[in-house]
């Protein structure tokens, strides 16, 4: 099951080092050479050996009877060597993570650095019982009876799972490795190649603490160019893995569903669709109109508006000279640097030329900032017709948040909402339309912890639900 893709004739030994991580051992390696998704930037990696991503079955998980307390006790040594600030594959990880990543580098910095936060004991708890209604389901055979009087034990079983990561935000990488260890499983991730780097650095620094743990034993990162069938074919079978969870756009989502079927499952993180929702009340006074704004540009700017969590359209109860005023003010706050994250990325070609239209179209659209990467607000009547990117908003007046709810459906992640009394009276029609989460304007952010994540609980979707029945009691 050896297999070798996207092999240069001439690989360049200057070019930046992706190596892999195989249950506890780094392979470096530049036997091959890929491109980045959205920079093009070159990257190289070792030869790939299928047959040693494979745990047997006839093996027990390596982390199957590891007490939950301990495997949380080793996470959070993990995640505060992560971030002492003496890191070295941190600091790597960054210097070549800022190379790929549309994200200006403080940016990317950032979200390594907020990724550990997740690494906290109180918060691994609450998300473990959050999930499981009783989390002794992870570490035994829990007995239960029936009202008939039938016996049964139930265990969360330790799952095989493959990852396919985002390549939008580091943290995710980490965060899925927490995850993985918290059920138990042996996984594989599969890197993007928007973020080859900090999945395996993270795994670095557990395998320093101990190589051996059995933490460290169940997990491997990897990277192939995604779709590439000689290896997909080959690892994504019921006989090696229970489950693919998947993060990613259309094409990612629809290139695995093909392999999908009885004995792997998906568990699918879909792309999707933020929005803001205001109401006429921000009229009310120019205090009003500052706040919301302020609020709306924070949804807006999260990573550079690179995650799912990124508001791109707002409905706003106004009229079309209301909704000037308020994008022109929402576009003064979209030009706030937030974070020191320096020169941002321009536009590309296709979307800068886009807005550049709009500004001439001045009985339909009015476009208020410029099209640099720094922000940019579109008020209309309808919503564009292209994704807005890199600090861009459409604001769409409707009369009536009510009007906006056609526009919501199953793509529809998160709804921020101003005022916030509003919410109560907004959140059924939302779900109904196929949102999954409803937050004050300018909490699209980080969640509460353990709730649900595009309308499941992931860490209940991941284990594998095993019964052993034993009869009736008197038997």
């Amino acid at each position: 099951m050896n297999v070798l893709t996207d092999v240069n004739t001439q690989i360049d030994e200057s070019v930046d080092s992706a190596p892999f991580f195989i249950r506890g051992q780094v392979v470096e390696g530049h036997d091959a050479t890929h491109r980045s998704r959205d920079l093009g930037v070159t990257f190289a990696t070792p030869k790939l050996e299928l047959d040693e991503l494979v745990h047997p079955r006839t093996e027990l998980p390596p982390l199957l009877n590891v007490p939950l307390a301990e495997i949380i006790d080793f996470l959070v040594e993990a995640g505060q060597r992560m971030c002492d600030g003496k890191n070295p594959y941190v600091e790597a990880c960054i210097d070549r993570m800022a190379k790929v990543s549309l994200a200006p580098r403080k940016v990317v910095e950032f979200q390594m650095t907020n990724a550990t936060e997740y690494l906290d004991k109180q918060v691994l708890q609450e998300v473990v019982e959050q999930n499981f209604p009783n989390p002794r389901a992870l570490d035994e055979w829990v007995p239960h009876t029936d009202h008939q009087g039938r016996r049964s034990f139930i265990r969360a079983y330790a799952p095989r799972l493959i990852h396919v990561l985002p390549g939008n935000s580091p943290g995710m990488g980490i965060r899925s490795i927490a995850q993985s260890a918290l059920v138990k499983s042996v996984s594989l991730f599969k890197m993007p190649s928007a973020d080859p780097f900090s999945t395996v650095a993270f795994l670095r620094t557990m395998a320093d603490i101990d190589p051996n743990h059995p933490v460290v034993q169940s997990m491997s990162a990897v990277y192939w160019r995604g779709g590439e069938e000689s290896v997909e074919r080959i690892l994504y079978r019921p006989q090696y893995f229970d489950k693919l969870v998947a993060w990613g756009g259309g094409d990612a989502i629809n290139n695995v569903m093909k392999y999908i079927g009885p004995g792997f499952q998906l568990v699918s993180f879909d792309p999707k669709t933020s929005i803001s929702m205001v109401g006429k009340e921000v009229f009310e006074s120019e205090e009003a109109i500052a706040e919301a704004a302020e609020l709306n540009a924070r949804d807006v700017s999260i990573l550079n508006q690179e995650a799912c969590v990124c508001s791109r359209f707002t409905f706003l109860e106004a009229t079309p000279e209301q909704g000037d005023r308020y994008a022109e003010a929402l576009a003064e706050r979209l030009r706030v640097d937030r974070m020191s994250e320096g020169t941002p990325r321009p536009l590309d070609m296709e979307l800068k030329e886009q807005i550049d239209v709009l500004r001439m179209m001045d009985d339909e659209y009015a476009v208020f900032g410029k099209s640099d990467g720094r922000g940019v607000a579109i008020r209309s009547e309808e919503p564009v017709d292209f994704h807005p990117l890199r600090k861009t908003s459409n604001v769409v007046c409707v009369p009536d948040l009510m009007d906006a709810m056609k526009y919501v459906n199953v793509a529809t992640q998160t709804v921020g909402v101003y005022p916030f009394d509003r919410m109560p009276e907004l959140r059924d029609h939302l779900a109904s339309g196929g949102a999954q989460r409803v937050v004050r304007l300018g909490e699209a952010g980080p969640s509460a912890i353990g709730n649900p994540h595009d309308a499941m609980y992931p860490l209940h979707r991941f284990v594998h639900w095993m019964a052993n029945e034993d009869g009736c009691e008197g038997e």
